[in-house]
């Protein structure tokens, strides 16, 4: 589907650490100093899942497809940045092209380690991103306000209405506050103005607060101090050790997951982010069960049977019939598809139904 999550935060944090984390891969040079990640390194990021491990334990398919999430790594933004500060025009270009933001923040000491900033406090370090998000959008908006004053001085249909929404968002975001936190960001104007603007301030962010490996299972000062700070605005925070995530790659996931407990912690941090970006990208799964492969597929929270169909195929909601649907807990607890059609699970669904996450599906259609 295209959907990206953009890695920020200052230079040093431990950006491109988490980056190959989460890919797995060794591409984002992590180094000692600012600005070692100039252009920005993507990759595809399998969504953990152990239904898929169950579904293939009953069908026994040739392979299994997870859904996927593309993650970013955007070069550390430094004061000034929307003014051009580190090549910061160029990584607020590529913040705005990601659907939500996980933002980086150091929440350790290591001397050994320099800060952009000299010293370690965390939010400090977040509203410096903040602000340079805020001023990159109060341009913009500025841009934008001279069209609209012309388009309601000439009468353009609903130009005065959007015109006195930007005055009040120009004004939100003077005193320092972020656009999603604007009062009137659920109107019709604001979120018209936002999908063709897509303001930097405004997306949902994911703090991930990047301690030392005896720090993951108690929170620290710093780890309370964005908690704290994040609850004002209803943001999740998820902990992170970078370096020991990086450090678990190529370690087999059985002994990755025993070093974990270990360590006291039920999940890794990343996987954990990756399942909450995910999720706050409003995306669920349902699943297709065949020999050939057990396949995740990602459509949005709500949408209805021939949308979700469409994901595998633009034809199967263009000559969509019916959608034969059985729930994962009654695939699973069946044993497979014949026998839940003969225990009556299976269910005949039309154009109206709304796809829930886990269903396992097959969809009849035209060609």
């Amino acid at each position: 589907m295209g959907l990206s999550v953009g890695i920020v935060g200052l230079p040093n944090v431990g950006k491109s650490t988490t980056f190959n984390a989460l890919t797995k891969t060794q591409n984002a040079q992590a180094a000692n100093y600012a600005f070692c990640t100039i252009e920005p390194n993507k990759a595809s990021v399998n969504v953990p899942d152990v239904r898929l491990n169950e579904l293939a334990k009953i069908v026994k398919p040739e392979r299994i497809m997870y859904s996927s999430v593309d993650f970013v790594d955007i070069a550390g933004l430094v004061k000034g940045a929307s003014k051009g500060e580190g090549l910061g025009n160029k990584f607020l270009a590529n913040i705005r092209e990601c659907d939500l933001i996980l933002h980086i923040v150091r929440c350790f000491d290591d001397d050994n380690i320099i800060h952009v900033e000299n010293s370690v406090n965390p939010i400090r370090d977040i509203e410096i991103i903040n602000l340079e998000l805020i001023l990159a959008d109060i341009e913009q908006l500025t841009k934008k306000k001279d069209k609209l004053a012309k388009e309601a001085k000439a009468n353009v249909k609903g130009a005065k209405e959007s015109l006195q929404m930007l005055e009040d968002l120009l004004i939100h975001l003077e005193e320092g506050k972020l656009a999603s936190e604007f009062a009137n960001k659920d109107s019709n104007e604001f979120i018209a103005l936002n999908k063709e603007l897509r303001l930097l301030s405004a997306k949902e962010v994911i703090y991930g607060v990047n301690v030392s490996e005896d720090e993951l299972t108690s929170d620290n000062e710093y780890v309370k101090q964005v908690r704290e700070y994040a609850n004002k605005s209803n943001h999740l925070v998820l902990k992170l050790c970078a370096k020991l995530e990086e450090d678990l790659i190529d370690m087999p996931s059985d002994e990755a997951n025993e070093f974990l407990k270990e360590l006291g912690v039920e999940e890794s941090g990343l996987d954990a982010i990756i399942k909450a970006s995910f999720a706050k990208l409003n995306l669920i799964s349902y699943f297709t069960a065949g020999v050939l492969e057990v396949r995740s597929w990602t459509i949005h929270k709500g949408d209805k049977a021939p949308r979700a169909a469409s994901v595998i195929h633009n034809d199967f909601e263009k000559g969509f019939i019916k959608a034969e649907v059985i729930s994962y807990e009654d695939y699973i607890n069946c044993g497979g598809e014949s026998k839940a059609k003969e225990a009556g699970k299976l269910r005949l669904e039309g154009k109206d139904y709304v796809v829930q996450d886990g269903d396992v599906m097959h969809f009849r259609f035209n060609v």
